[in-house]
C-alpha cells in the first residue's frame, strides 16, 4: 500500500495573524540552522514584523506551513522581488516551484527578481528550472578585528561625530541617495526606512559616524555600524546578514553602511570613517567584522580589500526571462 502524498497548496495574505508569524519565525530559525545562513534579507525581514507593506506567500503541505515567500510589488521601475524558505525537511517535494509560480502570479507586469542568500547549487537548480537569469551578486566580506587596524587619519577640514537622530536623517539621506543612486534598494531608503532602523534593538547611536564638512557643517558621509549575533551588550542582536529572530552565534560586527557623498569626495575620508567604526566594533571585544557590497563595485572592494577584508561568501538575484 503506498503512502498517500501531501497536498501542495500556497495561500496569499497581506497581514499575518500572530500565530502565522511565530510558525513562519521557526521556519526561519530551522532553516538557517540547517543552512547556517539567514533565507531572508533585512529589508524582508522588517517588512515581515513591521506588517508595513509586502505580500506573504504560506507554503502548505497539507495544512502544515513548511514554506513561505516575501513578495514586494511596490518597486515599478526594478520589478518585483520575492525572497522565499523552505523547511529543510520538506524539501525537494515541489514547494520550492509553487512558491515562485504563486510569486510570478502577483507581479503586476511579469518581473520577478528571486534573491538566494548564498550561492547554493539548489538556488541554482531552481532558478534554472523556471528560467531565471542570474542577474546580481553580493559579496560578503570578513575580516579579523585581532588583525591590527589602520589609523582613523580624518582630513583636513572635516569633524567626525555620533549620529544625532534629531538633525541628521535629511543629510544622511541625501548622501546615502548619491551614493548609491545605481543601487535603489540602497539609494532608495526614505525617512521612515531610517527610522524603523533606529527603533530595533541592535541601534547604537556610538557606532553611527557622521563625517561633516567643518566650513558648511554638511554633512558628506557617514558610516553606520551594528551588531548582530549572540548579545555583546544588551542593545546589540541582530541575525546573520538581516535582523530577526535569535539565532546563537558568535557575535560579530557590521560595517552596515558607508557612504561618501560624491559631490564632495575628499581623498581619505571613507577609509578614516571605515577604521573609526572597525576600532569601536573592536572595542566591544568583537572578533570578527563583515560587510556585504555589490560585486561590481570594484571602487569599494579595492577598499576593503586594503582594510584586509576577504571575500567570505555571495548572495545572488535572478531575474525572471520573459519569453
Amino acid at each position: 500500500m503506498s503512502l498517500q502524498q501531501p497536498v501542495i497548496s500556497t495561500l496569499v495574505l497581506d497581514h499575518l495573524d500572530p500565530a502565522q508569524m511565530e510558525h513562519i519565525t521557526r521556519l526561519l530559525n530551522n532553516a538557517t540552522e540547517f543552512d547556517d545562513v539567514r533565507p531572508l534579507s533585512e529589508h524582508a525581514w522588517l517588512h515581515l514584523r513591521s506588517g508595513e507593506s509586502g505580500l506573504h506567500i504560506l507554503g502548505l503541505f497539507d495544512d502544515d506551513i513548511v514554506g513561505y515567500a516575501h513578495v514586494d510589488i511596490t518597486d515599478l521601475v526594478e520589478g518585483t522581488s520575492a525572497e522565499l524558505v523552505v523547511s529543510p525537511d520538506s524539501r525537494n517535494g515541489g514547494m520550492g516551484r509553487a512558491l515562485v509560480a504563486q510569486a510570478l502570479e502577483l507581479s503586476p507586469d511579469g518581473r520577478l527578481r528571486l534573491w538566494a542568500h548564498g550561492l547554493t547549487t539548489g538556488a541554482q537548480s531552481l532558478a534554472d528550472s523556471l528560467d531565471f537569469l542570474l542577474s546580481r551578486s553580493l559579496w560578503q566580506m570578513r575580516r579579523s578585528l585581532f588583525a591590527p587596524l589602520p589609523p582613523a587619519d580624518v582630513p583636513d577640514g572635516v569633524l567626525i561625530r555620533a549620529f544625532n537622530p534629531l538633525t541628521d536623517i535629511a543629510g544622511v539621506l541625501a548622501v546615502n541617495a548619491r551614493a548609491f543612486a545605481g543601487l535603489p534598494d540602497q539609494g532608495g531608503w526614505t525617512e521612515d526606512d531610517i527610522r524603523v532602523r533606529l527603533h530595533e534593538s541592535w541601534f547604537n547611536v556610538d557606532g553611527f559616524f557622521i563625517a561633516v564638512d567643518t566650513q558648511t557643517d554638511a554633512i558628506i558621509g557617514f558610516h553606520w555600524t551594528k551588531v548582530h549575533g549572540s548579545q555583546v551588550h544588551a542593545s546589540h542582536t541582530h541575525g546573520p546578514g538581516a535582523p530577526g529572530p535569535d539565532h546563537s552565534h558568535e557575535a560579530i560586527g557590521e560595517v552596515y553602511v558607508l557612504a561618501v557623498d560624491p559631490q564632495h569626495r575628499v581623498p581619505g575620508l571613507g577609509r578614516a570613517l571605515s577604521a573609526m567604526g572597525l576600532t569601536y566594533l573592536r572595542s566591544l571585544g568583537l572578533r570578527q567584522a563583515m560587510l556585504y557590497v555589490d560585486a561590481s563595485n570594484e571602487r569599494a572592494i579595492s577598499l576593503y580589500e586594503s582594510l584586509k577584508f576577504v571575500h567570505w561568501d555571495t548572495d545572488v538575484m535572478y531575474r525572471h526571462r520573459i519569453q
